[in-house]
């Protein structure tokens, strides 16, 4: 799987807002994730959200989407992907904040998890997509900030619904190195 990372911070770069109107929060109730419009457009969402927002998570998320990307819009080296078969191809993005006092106050701890997450990302053998970290100032409450992390993840294939399996697994492999992120014995 191919996996990169960066850091958007200042200017008029985008910033994640993890009290925006109309935020659920999925730590408080994360089977609310089934209910959310993004997840019944892509198989699997929901089970991702509700497991990187249940309490065992050292993430949780505060918004997402899911979109079909354009055929000209993507690049097939950039997905590993076979040009014959790399036509048609589905994207998402998950905001990203650390749970608790794992939370990225220092921009360096950010770009060390996104580090070691892109270097687990790319040692699996998936191809056709790839995962792009973003790192970005968060609002994590009214009054605190922090850092956060944008992952968007893109697939292609063959067909939308072969690009959306694609994406699916994808999201299942960025879920299970989440869920390790912060714990030193899986380093």
């Amino acid at each position: 799987m191919e996996a990169d990372w960066e850091v958007e911070i200042g200017g008029d770069a985008p910033v994640i807002d993890g009290c925006w109107d109309g935020f659920v929060d999925l730590r408080q109730s994360p089977d609310e994730a089934f209910q959310l419009a993004e997840t019944e457009q892509l198989a699997g969402f929901a089970e991702v959200l509700k497991t990187l927002n249940g309490p065992d998570s050292t993430v949780w998320t505060s918004k997402c989407d899911v979109w079909a990307v354009s055929p000209g819009d993507f690049d097939v080296d950039e997905l590993d992907a076979d040009p014959n078969l790399a036509v048609c191809a589905v994207a998402c993005y998950i905001d990203l904040l650390a749970r608790g006092n794992r939370g990225w106050s220092v921009r360096e701890d950010a770009v060390a998890s996104c580090k070691w997450l892109c270097l687990c990302l790319g040692r699996v053998g998936l191809s056709n997509c790839r995962a792009d970290l973003v790192i970005r100032r968060a609002r994590v409450a009214p009054e605190e900030w922090n850092h956060g992390v944008t992952a968007y993840v893109t697939a292609c294939g063959p067909t939308v619904t072969d690009a959306a399996v694609r994406l699916s697994l994808a999201l299942r492999v960025l879920q299970t190195y989440l869920c390790v992120w912060f714990d030193p014995t899986q380093r």
